[in-house]
Parts: C-alpha cells; sequence; structure tokens
C-alpha cells in the first residue's frame, strides 16, 4: 500500500501512528484491520466520512476484540443490503422498462402504457417502492 495513502488516512484521523526518535511513523497492529476496512468499504463506494463514523465507535484504548468488529459490522447490513440491492438492479433489471418515462423500449409500451407510471413522480418507478426504496419489478413492492 502506499504511504502516501497511510499518510492521508491519518490526515482524516481514520488511523494513527506513534514517532520513532528518528521521526519515522509506526502503527500498532490493530491499525492493519483499519486500514483493510477502510480499503473495503472505499472498493464498495462507502465515502471516508462514513467510514470514519464507524470507526470512531472503536474502542482507542486498546486493540477492538472480534465483538467490536462484529458490533461495527452490524452497523453497515442494512445499508450494504441496500447498496447490492441497488446493484442487482443495476445488472438485472434496467435492460427493461423501469417506469422512468422515457417509452424508448420496445417493452415499455407492455410494462407502462401511455407512461402510467409517469403520475407517482420522476424516476424509475417499477424499480423503487413509495419511500423511494430499491425493490425488484417482479418482487410487487408496490402495484405497477
Amino acid at each position: 500500500m502506499a504511504i502516501s495513502a497511510l499518510h492521508f488516512y491519518e490526515r482524516q484521523k481514520l488511523i494513527i501512528s506513534r514517532r520513532t526518535s528518528g521521526n519515522q511513523r509506526r502503527y500498532k497492529r490493530d491499525t492493519l484491520r483499519r486500514v483493510a476496512m477502510i480499503r473495503i468499504a472505499q472498493r464498495v463506494g462507502i465515502p471516508l466520512a462514513e467510514v470514519a463514523e464507524i470507526l470512531a465507535l472503536l474502542p482507542g484504548n486498546r486493540t477492538p476484540t472480534r465483538q467490536d468488529w462484529e458490533r461495527i459490522s452490524e452497523c453497515w447490513q442494512a445499508e450494504l443490503d441496500k447498496r447490492i440491492l441497488h446493484l442487482e438492479q443495476l445488472r438485472d433489471d434496467f435492460k427493461d422498462c423501469v417506469g422512468c418515462g422515457c417509452l424508448s423500449l420496445d417493452r415499455c409500451t407492455l410494462a407502462n402504457p401511455y407512461d402510467v407510471l409517469a403520475a407517482r413522480g420522476p424516476g424509475p418507478q417499477r424499480l423503487t417502492n413509495e419511500t423511494g426504496n430499491p425493490c425488484h419489478p417482479d418482487a410487487s413492492c408496490r402495484a405497477s
């Protein structure tokens, strides 16, 4: 991993280091786990501000235990499930009519005749429920 990335994470207060007498940075062993979590979160598009909020829940005065890691992992469960569903929609459902009002696909006239879904508002009406959360069109999360 690039040293500049570690320095950046430190400036963002995501990790901490101690300095040697020669002014070299040294990281404790549990910092490796924090860095791994940061990198995985970034890979799936979680903003660093959200990562910082979660890492702040870890104890600062001791090495986090397995229970600590499980506790903070549970904090992301619902958000990650929503992200997974969004990605599945992009992969599986966007090739068909999503009720966005464009009526550009030949299937739109079957799934959204005369753009009746436009009355519900903008956006992919067949892919969201009343609260704007994602759902699959075949899950009948709201009547078409």
